[in-house]
């Protein structure tokens, strides 16, 4: 197994442009890479000259693991408080570069279990990973048993592997201030990121992380901060600029706005003026239904009956950790005169038992069928008409087939029994 080399003295989608004043609560779990020139005040500070503001606190100790964090007293007791809106985790510097077999024992169980003491906490903390980056020079010190990590393109490119995985598969967020590093690095040389023992960060490298943190946390353009320390203005505004391109411009790439409200839906008839309405929400904690007739329902799949035929304003709204989306459809409730008692209409002659529904009547007139199972979800869809129609049921009950015509649909309501 390869040795950590200790380090004596060893993270926060939607156009924002123009935004009201946030307010945003973070907490810090690392090391040196984040106490080294005060990274939580360097964001502070970077807010605040927008208007924005963070609450920030950290538990930060030379040379330490998630592995130790996992254990330690302090990093426990400030996660379980459960007062924050982000909690960013940094591990070790060198550690998740190291061969994936060392990384699946000593990095990524530890990295599960110390997200899932922050959800616990409180579901609606969002934890961050901190990608780092690699060594100025690599790691010289693990070179010689680990060549790919000899450079720093070759550790840099593992870190970053390491830190998206980790992301990924904890439904967390990634903030890429290894990957503004590299940015930086091939289109501003001149810009020192590393301190003198070509590890840590400089106050520029601390500078690019904050302004990487900033678009994270308050999903904006870090090019709106003024704040620039004691750094040279033109070295600031790069870095700003940097940040805005490869973090800000591309917020999705790092998962942010994935595990918000997505409200959506569908709907289909099952008769003149009945209609299933199937939720097709995601990260939603309750629902609400208004069907633009006075009506409401907090059902999942709800059917509803419309007292006449016109056109209604459905509107579903999701809420999730005070949150909420908003999705709206019209809809139009069909006459029964438009399709009842007319010659030659498309008609059920037989269902086997096998459950092939066989059809008659004018299919030339049909643009599309579709069957609905008794849970209310298409199970079948087809702009290809055919005297026969598989039915794939897997349960007994009360089905819709809907026949579509160019201008209505045809709601036939059957039982399937084996």
């Amino acid at each position: 197994m390869m040795k950590i080399k200790s380090l004596f003295l060893l993270l926060l989608i939607t156009n924002c442009a123009i935004a009201q004043q946030q307010i945003k609560k973070v907490l810090f779990i690392g090391n040196s890479y984040t106490y080294v020139n005060d990274l939580p005040a360097l964001l502070s500070n970077a807010a605040q000259s927008t208007g924005d503001s963070v609450i920030y606190d950290s538990n930060c100790i030379g040379g330490y693991t998630f592995q130790l964090h996992s254990t330690n007293a302090t990093t426990l007791q400030k996660i379980a408080q459960g007062n924050f809106d982000f909690v960013v985790l940094q591990e070790q510097s060198q550690l998740p570069s190291f061969p994936i077999s060392q990384v699946q024992s000593s990095v990524y169980p530890y990295a599960k279990t110390l997200d899932s003491l922050i959800n616990v906490a409180n579901p609606c903390t969002e934890t961050v990973f901190y990608m780092t980056w690699g060594r100025k020079n690599g790691d010289a010190s693990n070179c010689p048993n680990w060549p790919p990590i000899c450079t720093y393109s070759g550790m840099d490119s593992l870190l970053r592997m390491r830190y998206e995985n980790m992301a990924n598969t904890n439904s967390a967020l990634v903030s890429p201030v290894g990957a503004v590093w590299r940015y930086i690095r091939n289109n501003f040389p001149g810009i020192e990121l590393y301190s003198a023992d070509e590890s840590h960060p400089s106050l520029a490298g601390s500078y690019a992380a904050a302004c990487t943190f900033y678009s994270i946390v308050f999903r904006k353009d870090p090019t709106a901060i003024t704040f620039a320390s004691t750094l040279d203005s033109t070295d600031a505004a790069n870095i700003r600029n940097a940040a805005k391109l490869v973090t800000y411009d591309s917020l999705g790439f790092w998962n942010v706005g994935d595990y918000d409200v997505d409200v959506d839906f569908s709907y289909s008839y099952f008769s003149s003026t009945g209609i299933i309405f199937m939720n097709q929400t995601q990260n939603c904690d309750s629902i609400l239904w208004d069907f633009g007739d006075g009506q409401q329902s907090n059902a999942g799949t709800p059917i509803h009956i419309y007292q006449q035929g016109g056109t209604y304003t459905v509107t579903l709204v999701g809420y999730r950790c005070n949150e909420t989306d908003t999705f709206t459809l019209q809809v139009s409730t069909i006459q029964s005169g438009l399709y009842e008692n007319q010659n030659n209409e498309v008609h059920i002659s037989n269902i086997s038992k096998s459950g092939i529904i066989n059809l008659e009547g004018s299919l030339h007139e049909v643009k599309r069928v579709e069957i609905i199972n008794p849970e209310g979800k298409i199970i079948y869809s087809s702009s290809s008409i055919n005297n026969t129609i598989p039915l794939n049921a897997n349960s007994n009950g009360m089905y819709l087939l809907n026949i579509h015509y160019e201008n209505f649909i045809r709601p036939i309501k059957f039982v399937f029994s084996r």
